[in-house]
């Protein structure tokens, strides 16, 4: 049977690997691509949806029928100019409303973006926010949730973040003073992980950090 998936982050980095890799996988029927404006449409199986995020009813209207629900959304703080709350309205209220959407509508399996770090009780906002993201999706009960926890992000980005960039010169030589969960790791890795995850189709919570994800993507 084809399957229905939900991709909300498409034009992202991670997002704009995986909605490739989901263009080349012939058990899926239909790609909904849930976007804010207009994206085009390359693939017969492409629906566009275009929602109000803030709006749950919208929301849950275009997930309604996926089998899997896969979430890269994120912003930076650049972005967002600083306004905690602004990106507290993109990082946590989307991927949280979005699981909650899949429980109300019948999707069992949610597969979220998080970061290598993310803990509720941490001092730092960033991973603060994960893990308050992480914890909440966890209690909306699920059958199956997987989050990916990232360090450093290779890839080319459309937009210029110095830190990422600078991170990506400097990770590769300094890495091995730092645990594996740390080493940078390519977007289109992650992005062949998530739909691994997905494809598996295990019940339960499963969080992947650098080694898991190479492994679910098949990198020696």
């Amino acid at each position: 049977m084809s399957k229905t998936v939900s991709l909300i982050g498409v034009t992202g980095l991670i997002g704009s690997h995986l909605y490739e890799l989901l263009k080349k996988d012939t058990r899926i029927g239909t790609i909904r691509l849930i976007v804010r404006r207009p994206v085009p449409k390359d693939d017969p199986r492409v629906e566009i949806k275009l929602v109000d995020f803030a709006d749950a009813e919208s929301l849950q209207l275009a997930i309604d029928g996926s089998d899997v629900v896969f979430c890269t959304i994120g912003t930076t703080q650049k972005k967002v100019k600083g306004d905690k709350e602004a990106y507290r309205k993109i990082d946590y209220d989307i991927p949280v409303h979005a699981a909650r959407c899949c429980k109300a509508t019948g999707c069992g399996t949610f597969v979220l973006v998080s970061a290598v770090g993310a803990n509720s009780k941490s001092s730092n906002f960033y991973l603060r926010l994960k893990g308050e993201v992480e914890d909440a999706v966890k209690g909306i009960g699920l059958r199956s949730v997987h989050f990916m926890r990232p360090s450093i992000l290779l890839g080319a980005r459309k937009e210029f973040r110095l830190g990422e960039k600078i991170g990506t010169v400097v990770m590769p030589v300094i890495s091995f003073l730092f645990p594996a969960k740390y080493k940078a790791v390519h977007a289109q890795d992650v992005a062949r992980a998530m739909l691994a995850a997905a494809n598996e189709n295990k019940d339960g919570v499963f969080v992947y950090e650098y080694r898991e994800m190479r492994k679910l993507s098949n990198v020696q």
